[in-house]
């Protein structure tokens, strides 16, 4: 009787404490689902072109990643082991669907550029990934905690990568001129500058990532693989 007396009485877990904090902490530097775990290259390669629509690819991996983390933990207990995939395909594509008719409804023209990628991030890697590696062993908050250091760890690299594909393939950031009017010829057009092409092909995108990853263990010695 006085064990269950003690159990009532011990302290609960803050909601930002240490723990729930490297959730978000850890995804965004040394556990990145891009650059550490590898997974989401896909993506990097086909929406990185441009920054606008890394941002909508970014927002809505975070979009869905949150609330399927929190519905899968929420009825972790409920679903049968032999269906569980089954399940977390169910609410991975239903949030997806959601996330397509908003993106059509009020950014056509960006729904138009990403095109298939939307649907893809049913399949995504990284959201199943955390679905069954996470969510379903762990309670809500921590979930939603977790989805959210993922989601901004895969959309910070994928906006990373836009920046430099997008400025020195295009000479704009988010549409924007940056080096002048490409047309007209003015600012550094008018002095020669050329806009590197090749920044806008696929490899480029997986340069770019190789470059981060590098520089990543770089800085982190403990992040290199010892054969």
């Amino acid at each position: 009787m006085s064990e269950v007396v003690e159990k009532s009485k011990a302290p609960k877990e803050p909601l930002f404490s240490k723990k729930n904090k490297k959730l978000v902490t850890d995804p965004l530097t040394d556990n990145n689902p891009v650059t550490i775990q590898v997974l989401g290259i896909c993506s990097a390669l086909a929406i990185t072109v441009q920054v606008e629509q890394a941002v909508v690819m970014g927002a809505s991996v975070i979009f869905v990643m949150i609330l399927g983390n929190l519905i899968i933990s929420l009825l972790r207990n409920m679903i049968p082991s032999r269906i569980r995939i089954i399940v977390q395909l169910v609410v991975v594509a239903s949030l997806v669907i959601i996330v397509n008719e908003v993106l059509k409804a009020f950014l056509p023209d960006v729904s138009e550029k990403l095109s298939v990628f939307v649907g893809l991030i049913i399949t995504n890697c990284i959201i199943m990934g955390r679905f069954e590696a996470f969510a379903m062993a762990n309670k809500p908050w921590p979930s939603v905690m977790d989805a959210i250091g993922n989601g901004l760890g895969y959309a910070g690299l994928m906006i990373i990568v836009a920046f430099f594909r997008e400025l020195f393939g295009s000479g704009t950031l988010y549409g924007f001129p940056i080096f002048g009017d490409y047309i007209e010829g003015n600012g550094l057009y008018s002095m020669g500058y050329m806009n590197n092409n090749m920044m806008i092909l696929p490899p480029m995108a997986l340069i770019i990532v190789g470059v981060i990853i590098w520089i990543q263990r770089s800085r982190n010695k403990e992040l290199i693989e010892k054969n």
